[in-house]
């Protein structure tokens, strides 16, 4: 009888739809996968019963959750089921149920990781999925050229949703509080780790978070596992017009002792991009070059594309 080879643990760090399409992946690639999730959303359904329950934004966790769903119909309808938003005008109009599932099992339970754990279990999750941080954030981000008429001039920019969508160039982002405590399965899942994988997602406020957490940052320089920068496949939003190799350097300003094993990117948005290998290189890193993005065009990454570049940097045979 030939012994299944063990498959290697992976954390992946994120939050959103970057995330989502990261898990997406990763769940055919390994039976040893972390999410761990930005808590810094204040806009939406999230924001609301964040500023309500005083508790972590929801949304972010939700997501993540439901992309660790099975693509069997059970795991289908379950993904359904989070995602889905209430079409009211009422106080419940554009909550998700998977929100409100994830809150109020919180307050029943006492404790985020054990909700977050009692719901994956109910949904059949293929991975677990913790918060970065065990007390809810805000971000505070740096904007160059908010104000037209004066150009050259930096600005203050406070709240996730605002930075999200802000008309300015961001410069540089903060957390409040200045030196939040991580949550201690977090840093756990790092320290084990086999590989942990930053991005892909929106750069200021999914990415770069996560190495503003002190303990959580100090476990991802330390680990003895590899570590993977996945960019995005396209520059938009927050960094709209913004060069693979710029993503890059916003990193390392951000977190300077930050080193890199691979850094990951689509073939179409690592073209002309004459400091992009430079830039990896700075970081320690190997740069891989792969076709990721969606057969229809749109700029989503493909599942099974970015799953199999994963399985080949990771030397994983097959998938699951």
């Amino acid at each position: 009888m030939t012994r299944r080879r063990k498959l290697p643990a992976v954390v992946a760090f994120g939050g959103g739809h970057g995330l989502a399409a990261s898990l997406s992946a990763l769940r055919r690639v390994t039976d040893r996968l972390t999410a761990i999730v930005t808590v810094a959303d204040d806009g939406g359904s999230s924001g609301r019963i964040r500023s309500e329950l005083n508790c972590l934004p929801p949304g972010d966790l939700r997501m993540a959750l439901a992309a660790l769903c099975g693509d069997d119909e059970s795991g289908r309808t379950w993904a359904d089921v989070l995602q889905y938003r209430f079409e009211s005008v009422g106080p419940l109009g554009d909550h998700a149920i998977g929100n409100l599932l994830i809150a109020g099992l919180w307050e029943r339970l006492g404790d985020p990781v054990a909700g977050l754990d009692m719901v994956a279990r109910l949904l059949g999750a293929k991975g677990r999925v913790l918060p970065m941080a065990s007390v809810p954030l805000d971000i505070t981000a740096e904007v160059l050229g908010l104000d037209s008429e004066r150009p050259d001039e930096i600005s203050v920019v406070r709240g996730q949703a605002r930075v999200a969508k802000t008309s300015g160039e961001v410069c540089s982002v903060q957390l409040t509080p200045f030196d939040p405590p991580a949550c201690p399965e977090s840093v756990q899942a790092v320290l084990e780790a086999d590989w942990i994988i930053l991005g892909p997602g929106s750069w200021f406020t999914s990415v770069i978070p996560h190495l503003l957490v002190p303990d959580l940052a100090r476990a991802i320089y330390g680990t003895s596992g590899r570590r993977i920068l996945t960019l995005n496949l396209e520059p938009a939003g927050e960094t709209a017009g913004f060069s693979a190799a710029k993503h890059i350097e916003l990193l390392s300003e951000h977190a300077p002792d930050l080193r890199l094993d691979v850094v990951l990117i689509d073939a179409q948005f690592a073209l002309d991009d004459p400091h992009l290998v430079a830039r990896a290189e700075a970081l320690g890193a190997e740069l891989v070059v792969a076709d990721l993005a969606a057969r229809d065009g749109s700029p989503r990454h493909d599942p099974l594309r970015l799953a199999s570049a994963y399985a080949e940097i990771m030397g994983v045979d097959g998938s699951l």
